[in-house]
């Protein structure tokens, strides 16, 4: 039977993996091998299978995406599974690796530090004295170089409220009392604290939370100084901030805020407090969508997993 290679399996990267497997069973029930042996040391569909019996093991942990974040969030282990995702290696060829990067590393170090927590997530697999990357490391690999950025950004082993509130921001800005929704209370400051100072996050400058704007009384009904005048006809039915209105009026905070207090009293203006609000910046939203990606990869090999668990072999 014909099986994947990984240059061909890349080339289903877009299309979701239980398609991919709905294709094998379908090629697997037209497959006559020369005998059992040969289907289990040389079919590809059967390798991935048992790839993902074993990865389902590693799925089914409540704490999984936590566990794949905090093993992603290191440089040396991204190289070693982009190298492993290239060709399989021994030990002692990736301490080679490691060495021509600049980094003098202990086998005992690779193997506990980086190779075997990228098994446990099963990202990489051992066959003899050899690792690589499995069908699932092989998907991921595309995004490793987003991922150093996540690694040199972001605390390498953490509860990852940081990646949890990254997320939510995708579907917009969020207020502190929505932050509070999302991730636990007690940390939701020292997590908006942490993403602003690595600048994936960004809020306004607190002098722009308060709006000013015009309300509908006549304005022919009352009388006007000059300076009252300019900052009325620069204020909208949509609002505008003190920092915005000054740069249009050419006249300073203080005399805005002590002219306003004359046309509110004519009830000819008024100002509204918008709550602060926390968005993505550029960095930040490109992170936040590579890592909706990794989801969706684990979602949908969770997905494949369960296929192959209900579905059994063909004789």
């Amino acid at each position: 039977m014909l099986g994947l290679t990984k240059p061909s399996y890349r080339e289903q990267d877009n299309h979701d993996l239980s398609t991919v497997m709905r294709s094998f069973d379908a090629e697997c029930r037209n497959c006559s091998p020369a005998s059992p042996l040969q289907c289990i040391s040389e079919c590809k569909a059967y390798k991935l299978k048992n790839e993902l019996r074993t990865l389902r093991k590693a799925l089914s942990n409540p704490d999984y995406m936590r566990e794949l974040w905090n093993v992603l969030k290191n440089e040396t282990r991204l190289q070693i599974l982009q190298a492993i995702a290239n060709s399989r290696h021994t030990v002692g060829q990736l301490q080679q690796e490691l060495k021509r990067k600049g980094q003098i590393q202990s086998q005992t170090t690779i193997s506990e530090e980086y190779l075997h927590p990228l098994v446990a997530v099963g990202l990489a697999a051992q066959a003899g004295e050899e690792y690589f990357a499995t069908t699932f490391g092989l998907r991921l690999t595309p995004l490793l170089g987003r991922f150093q950025q996540l690694a040199q950004k972001l605390p390498a082993h953490s509860e990852c409220y940081e990646e949890t509130l990254l997320q939510s921001l995708l579907t917009g800005p969020k207020t502190f009392e929505d932050i509070e929704i999302v991730i636990s209370q007690k940390n939701v400051a020292r997590v908006l604290k942490r993403l602003s100072s690595a600048k994936l996050i960004a809020s306004p400058k607190e002098r722009d939370y308060i709006f000013l704007f015009k309300s509908k009384r006549d304005p022919n009904k009352e009388n006007f100084t000059t300076t009252e005048r300019k900052i009325y006809d620069a204020l909208s039915d949509q609002g505008i901030s003190v920092g915005t209105l000054a740069k249009e009026t050419e006249l300073s905070a203080r005399i805005i805020y002590r002219y306003l207090r004359c046309l509110k009293g004519k009830k000819l203006a008024f100002c509204r407090r918008t709550p602060k609000t926390y968005g993505l910046t550029f960095v930040g939203e490109k992170l936040a969508s590579s890592m909706q990606v990794v989801q969706k990869i684990v979602e949908d090999t969770w997905d494949s997993s369960e296929i192959v668990v209900k579905t059994p072999d063909p004789p």
